[in-house]
């Protein structure tokens, strides 16, 4: 079985839930305490493609939000080759920020991949953004796009494995 590193990174503005999908991703856990990213944090996990034959570690990229990610941004992007844009379900502002941080990536790397993240889908009393409100948000980029819940892990993994199987189709 052939392995591949890639390296991707997850976008959107701060208190999104970038830093716990990640960790849910990674580590299969939650944490309810909030801690905002200082610049970056890097993880790793591997998926395997069955019908492929092969594996992808990706090195993934939780970069900070809001104005941080305005001054570092471009450079911490380099290489990477596609990325989760995350907003908040819950807070409409969250996602007009979308395009911007796929663009500011589709900038360093014309053929990135996209897949949008409407995070924090268990809070169904508290939801301001649909689903086809992140298709159109996603639809310039060639993205796919999906409702997650980094709380109650659904559609967590699936986000990661819809990013790396764009990449191999």
């Amino acid at each position: 079985m052939k392995t591949f590193r890639k390296k991707i990174c997850l976008l959107g503005h701060y208190s999104v839930g970038k830093t716990s999908l990640t960790r849910r991703f990674v580590e299969d856990r939650f944490d309810e305490n909030y801690l905002s990213t200082i610049g970056i944090h890097i993880s790793k996990q591997s998926l395997v493609l069955k019908d492929k034959d092969m594996e992808v570690e990706l090195l993934i990229w939780d970069l900070a939000g809001g104005e941080r990610f305005a001054d570092v941004g471009p450079y911490y992007l380099r290489g990477a080759v596609g990325a989760l844009v995350v907003c908040d379900l819950t807070d409409a502002r969250s996602s007009w920020e979308m395009p911007y941080h796929a663009s500011q990536l589709r900038e360093v790397n014309k053929d990135a991949h996209f897949v949008f993240v409407g995070n924090k889908s268990d809070l169904t009393d508290q939801i301001v953004v649909s689903l086809d409100d992140i298709r159109r948000l996603s639809a310039d980029f060639g993205g796919q796009a999906l409702l997650a819940s980094a709380k109650d892990g659904s559609n967590v993994s699936e986000a990661f494995a819809m990013l790396v199987a764009q990449m191999y189709r």
